[in-house]
């Protein structure tokens, strides 16, 4: 299945193959340009095709250009319209253009997961974890006559996404090109996403009645940590549940009142053997599953757990340029972080194809650095030898196929190459108290510390 000229590659980077293949299933332009048809409102295709517009700004995420104007120059995407004309098309680009891309590149890669049977076990049996968190899109450069002369950071938007569990997916984001904008200014638009037997875990800035009651009226599970805002009426007696990794457990009943219902909820406080680094000595968590499908121990751990989308926003800002600080624009910026979460999703489905053929503790121990190393240095030598045309199979192959492609160039992994690298705990750093004006030498520094 896998031809000949591809075999040298797949020994010296089989990531970068393999990343490139799932790419063009995901990109492939029939696809993008139907989907931009059926999801944009006001913008409409002339020249520029929406396709050739995801190559050129792909290259950018995946830092195989410096710049949008560099990969223009390039001649990336075969764009034949003036730069200006796609500065035009990335500031008006719709939003629900950009979500609606995390969403499809999800839907298309769930069922290679799935035929490769490498799905993780839920974090609760019979219920769908969803993890979802905010992330502020870093200050931009302020290349805009109106940011010119702003001496604050100007902020290009806001996103909240959700992490599906099992696959390891970004399966739905949600947009704001306010900066300013509350994280729950999005949560109705969240709650359309709300489905019978799912698990939402998430943290306090998510915890807000009507979201908490519009989850408990889809039928659906949460496990949030207590807002201060959200004040109920304490039920019965706090009861002793046992001991967690971090502290001692205790539950109790919680009645809470939205538009003229009222509903009793658990709470489950941990009493922290260490305090956080807000001060808390304790926590609180919310939640509406029943006590014999999860004890309090357990929502415990579910709401440590959900740290794992935490560290894919750092994954993220390690491996790719997912917020390009010259994409000014908020809609640009906010395209550009939704092409890092499809590049994310294509990691995802990489450590799936891990774990089908080496194993789960061989996939833990994948160092996403060594593997983003990995694609950057071959690439471009890669699509040299490899052109376009080489790679078109890829877009026509089924779900089922595919994984047996991935499965097959799997096996020229050599783990050794890929593995993270572990280190002992960090020490405490106590630095100097700072003083406007002082400096110091590093020559000097260093030599003193060679005495």
């Amino acid at each position: 299945m896998i031809p000949t000229a591809f075999e040298p590659f797949l020994k010296e980077g089989p990531f970068c193959v393999m990343s490139r293949a799932i790419l063009e299933s995901l990109f492939s332009p029939v696809r993008l340009d139907q989907l931009f048809e059926r999801t944009a409102k006001t913008q409409y295709t002339r020249e520029l095709l929406f396709s050739q517009l995801v190559e050129l700004m792909t290259s950018v995420v995946l830092q195989q250009q410096p710049s949008v104007r560099a990969a223009y120059l390039k001649g990336i995407g075969n764009i034949t319209v003036s730069d200006q004309s796609v500065y035009n098309k990335l500031d008006g680009l719709e939003l629900e253009v950009s979500a609606a891309l995390v969403k499809d590149s999800a839907q298309r890669l769930e069922p290679v997961i799935d035929a490769l049977k490498a799905r993780e076990p839920s974090w609760l049996s019979g219920y769908r974890v969803r993890i979802l968190d905010g992330n502020a899109l870093s200050a931009t450069e302020r290349r805009l006559l109106v940011l010119r002369d702003a001496w604050d950071a100007p902020l290009p938007g806001r996103a909240l996404v959700v992490l599906d569990q099992q696959t390891g997916l970004a399966t739905d984001v949600f947009l704001t090109p306010d900066g300013h904008a509350q994280e729950r200014s999005l949560l109705d638009d969240v709650l359309t996403a709300v489905r019978r037997w799912d698990l939402w875990v998430a943290d306090r800035n998510f915890c807000t009645l009507k979201f908490l009651f519009g989850i408990n009226r889809a039928k659906a599970g949460f496990v949030i940590r207590q807002h201060g805002c959200v004040i109920g009426t304490l039920v019965g007696k706090k009861k002793k549940v046992g001991r967690c990794e971090t502290g001692m457990v205790y539950e109790q009943r919680i009645r809470l009142e939205y538009d003229g219902r009222q509903l009793v909820f658990r709470r489950v406080t941990i009493e922290l053997d260490t305090p956080t680094r807000d001060g808390d000595t304790e926590i609180h968590i919310l939640t509406n599953l029943p006590n014999k499908v999860a004890d309090g121990i357990k929502v415990g751990e579910l709401y440590r757990n959900r740290w794992t989308i935490e560290g894919r926003f750092l994954e993220m800002s390690q491996t790719l340029n997912a917020e390009p600080k010259v994409l000014c624009y908020p809609r640009a910026a906010l395209f550009g972080f939704c092409l890092g979460l499809v590049a994310a999703n294509a990691v995802a489905l990489l450590k799936a194809v891990v774990r089908a053929e080496h194993g789960e503790k061989v996939a833990d121990g994948l160092s996403s650095y060594a593997v983003a190393l990995d694609i950057q240095q071959m690439h471009r030598g890669m699509m040299v030898a490899l052109p376009a045309s080489c790679w078109v199979v890829f877009r026509q192959m089924t779900p089922a196929e595919l994984a047996e492609a991935l499965r097959a160039m799997a096996k020229f992994i050599d783990i050794k190459r890929y593995r993270k690298t572990r280190r002992g705990p960090k020490k405490p750093i106590v630095r100097k108290k700072y003083t406007n004006g002082g400096h110091v030498s590093t020559h000097k520094l260093l030599l003193n510390r060679q005495k």
